[in-house]
């Protein structure tokens, strides 16, 4: 959330990483009674409340993921999306998980993992909403670098494929087990009914914030 101007330095500037699908990011972790976000209570930059349910509510800084980013965390299997952004991630590539209390933050503490971005936010978007606030410093930091990664941003990512899976010891095949004796079924045996087929839905349901939204 945007802080308060004042003399405190901005947090040392970090170059942008590669927008790849997969990428390895540092994570922190806040809520929404810490000291310095208590006078948002429990909303986040898009004025909506902060979500900790099938997708949670992430800040970061919106030049790097902007608002509506979708990544699932590999190590978890954890959903986020960038609904949120703070004085201390502007220019950097740092990302803060939101937790519904204080033990799960301080469980989480700060965590190297890897990331798959599932949906890019909308960089127009969340430039036009940040315009809104430009008289905070960091907020400015961030309008900067959209600006000037507008064209990068506004194309699409290429697939890095699936990250290496963990090697894992082969253990040695088992024996193979005796046939079992074949029954010749008589004239009268009724055929056994087919298998119902099982539909599959795709658990993740697309966000209607998502680049190239009319939102």
């Amino acid at each position: 959330m945007e802080g308060c101007a004042g003399p405190r330095p901005l947090p040392r500037y970090e170059p942008p990483i590669a927008r790849t699908q997969f990428q390895r990011v540092r994570t922190t972790a806040y809520t929404d009674n810490e000291s310095d976000h208590v006078r948002y209570t429990n909303h986040n930059a898009l004025g909506g409340c902060l979500q900790c349910g099938p997708i949670h509510s992430a800040a970061a800084d919106w030049s790097r993921w902007p608002a509506g980013t979708l990544f699932r965390i590999r190590e978890t299997g954890e959903l986020y999306q960038v609904d949120d952004y703070g004085w201390a991630l502007s220019g950097t590539n740092t990302i803060d998980l939101y937790k519904s209390s204080r033990e799960a933050m301080n469980q989480w503490g700060v965590r190297g993992v890897t990331i798959e971005n599932l949906q890019w936010g909308d960089p127009n978007a969340s430039l036009a909403i940040l315009r809104q606030r430009s008289h905070y410093r960091h907020v400015q930091r961030m309008i900067r670098e959209l600006v000037e990664r507008r064209e990068e941003l506004a194309q699409s990512v290429p697939a890095m494929g699936a990250p290496p899976a963990p090697v894992v010891a082969l253990m040695p095949a088992p024996a193979p087990a005796p046939a079992a004796p074949v029954i010749m079924a008589s004239a009268s045996t009724q055929n056994a009914p087919r298998a119902i087929p099982v539909s599959r839905t795709n658990a993740v349901t697309r966000d209607p914030f998502y680049a190239g939204s009319s939102r």
